[in-house]
């Protein structure tokens, strides 16, 4: 079993309650598959020329981190929405909350850990960075601007 992390926290996987059923394909077997909305499942290794052809009919990618020191996902999450890619982004495995607010600006919509994972880290450190576009670098550095303009023409 797998638990869903989004902005509200613990949430369900409506990906599945849209009436998506069976296993999401792999580049291997999406050739196979017929009709638009499917789901592809994918690594942080795997080609992103590989996966574009078939954006146009992806509902959902979810991106595997075996590791949580394995950041490789985050870049393809980042090409794939700088190509234009409008569907469900997931990153799905070793992913830890504090990684969470990279994995939404990286363009992830939400992040799917497993039972022992959600166990501990349960949904209020996952909440607790669900702020994550306040907190960034350059928000910080425009909010300190706007309350110090002088001390900014210093440095």
């Amino acid at each position: 079993m797998s638990v869903i992390i989004s902005d509200a926290g613990f949430t369900p996987d409506t990906f599945a309650a849209d009436g998506f059923t069976g296993d999401a394909a792999t580049l291997d077997s999406i050739a196979d598959q017929s009709g638009g909305h499917l789901a592809l499942n994918v690594t942080g290794t795997t080609p992103f020329a590989e996966i574009l052809p078939h954006l146009g009919r992806l509902a959902l990618i979810r991106i595997a981190f075996p590791a949580f020191s394995d950041g490789r996902g985050f870049t393809l999450a980042r090409r794939l929405r700088l190509a234009g890619y409008k569907g469900a982004l997931r990153a799905q495995g070793h992913v830890i909350a504090d990684q969470y607010a990279m994995a939404r600006r990286a363009g992830f919509d939400a992040v799917e850990i497993s039972d022992e994972l959600a166990a501990r880290q349960p949904a209020a450190h996952w909440q607790f960075r669900a702020n994550w576009q306040a907190h960034d670098y350059q928000s910080r550095l425009r909010a300190r601007a706007v309350a110090h303009p002088s001390s900014l023409a210093a440095e």
